[in-house]
């Protein structure tokens, strides 16, 4: 997914047959829980598919409580994607440091998840997949 940011010079990357980026709206409503809290609940979340990398909910800032989160200074550099900024979750103890992540100037490839922020399935309690409206 993302890779440490330690050098100067940076490679960008083109999403294509041998290493596919798409997204698509998720047409399911999107809830992202930890420690009893609902940090997010969104009706237009993005699902990012990388490569060979589990599909990401990409959920819009307006739909998650900011509130809870607090930026980090952790940062990593994708090639196909830019860099990548952090929050982490006061309320969640040592398993939410560096939780979520966001791409607040992606390249033009993944321009859609600009605004957006996505959660570590294992550092939430749930992130849940709802048909209900």
């Amino acid at each position: 997914m993302s890779e440490q940011t330690n050098t100067s010079t940076r490679t960008i990357k083109i999403p294509g047959p041998d290493h596919p980026i798409t997204i698509e709206s998720n047409l399911k409503r999107v809830m992202v829980s930890i420690g009893g809290a609902v940090l997010a609940d969104s009706r237009n979340a993005l699902i990012l598919r990388e490569a060979g990398y589990p599909a990401v909910q990409y959920i819009p800032r307006e739909d998650v409580d900011m509130a809870l989160l607090e930026r980090s200074a952790h940062a990593t550099y994708c090639p196909y994607k830019g860099d990548c900024a952090y929050f982490s979750i006061p309320s969640g103890g040592e398993r939410a440091i560096n939780a979520v992540w966001t791409y607040e100037a992606p390249y033009d490839a993944v321009a859609a998840i600009r605004n957006h922020l996505a959660f570590y399935p294992e550092r939430m309690d749930a992130i849940e997949e709802r048909s209900d409206s």
